[in-house]
């Protein structure tokens, strides 16, 4: 093989790269910066970090996008996708009926479910006894939808803009109990919160967190594979691992 065509090779695969680099189409990804573990500000560098960050950073890797990451709060989320203002959005973002009418939603890649928590002093063991309470929850969640359906008395639901609100209103006394997802509150008791608050009772209505498109999304398909592909290789298993502990056989 002679050393001109090797140069010519090489040149020939510099371009073919640098062609597919110029090509990779720019994404408006969207998260909400307070869903500790799954997004949150490492605040020595300034960068978002979590769970859901290293996903979407695989995701458009191998399904071939770049991306351009911004913050909201998660009640503009939804909004920010129908209108087009942002074309992907990760945020532990569960998939409902509601919502698949009016985004797209990738496959399922965490399964959820809600979760109680109480002051380390506090009898609650179920959501009957929230009856009467007041219960912090966080706006625009299925949380506070599950709540103002299933109970009786729910003047007590106070609806908060981050989590971080809420976990501090439990502390000070401000509300008895949190309602919200399971691996947000099981986070902040085994860190922030261990020794003071505990969570309680079942995990209620089971969940499934999915990464949201804008409706239409020629996205969606490559997306998947690349969920499928993390999921098949191990890389999945590995990131979980890091955030959540030992990854349930069954995930």
């Amino acid at each position: 093989m002679s050393t001109t065509w090797l140069k010519t090779l090489g040149a020939g695969l510099a371009l073919s790269v640098a062609a597919t680099s110029v090509s990779a189409e720019t994404l408006r990804v969207v998260t909400d910066p307070s869903f500790v573990p799954f997004e949150m500000m490492d605040q020595e560098t300034g960068e978002m970090i979590g769970f859901d960050m290293e996903i979407i950073a695989e995701v458009a890797e191998r399904a071939g996008f770049d991306y351009d990451l911004n913050t909201m709060d998660f009640n503009g989320i939804i909004p920010a996708l129908q209108t087009g203002n942002v074309d992907i959005a990760i945020a532990g973002i569960t998939i409902t009926d509601e919502r698949k009418q009016i985004v797209d939603f990738s496959d399922p890649y965490y399964d959820s479910g809600l979760r109680i928590l109480v002051r380390e002093d506090d009898g609650t063991q179920e959501m009957s006894d929230l009856e009467g309470k007041k219960v912090g929850t966080k706006i625009g969640s299925t949380s506070y939808d599950f709540l103002t359906k299933n109970l009786d008395d729910n003047d007590g639901v106070t609806p908060y803009p981050g989590s971080s609100d809420m976990y501090m209103a439990l502390m000070s006394g401000a509300v008895d109990a949190v309602f919200y997802d399971a691996p947000n509150v099981g986070y902040f008791a085994s860190t922030r919160g261990k020794g003071k608050v505990k969570t309680v009772g079942p995990l209620y209505e089971g969940q499934q967190y999915g990464i949201a498109l804008k409706n239409g999304s020629k996205w969606v398909g490559p997306v998947n594979e690349a969920l499928a592909e993390i999921k098949e290789d191990g890389t999945y298993k590995t990131i979980y691992e890091k955030w959540f502990g030992p990854m349930p056989e069954d995930k």
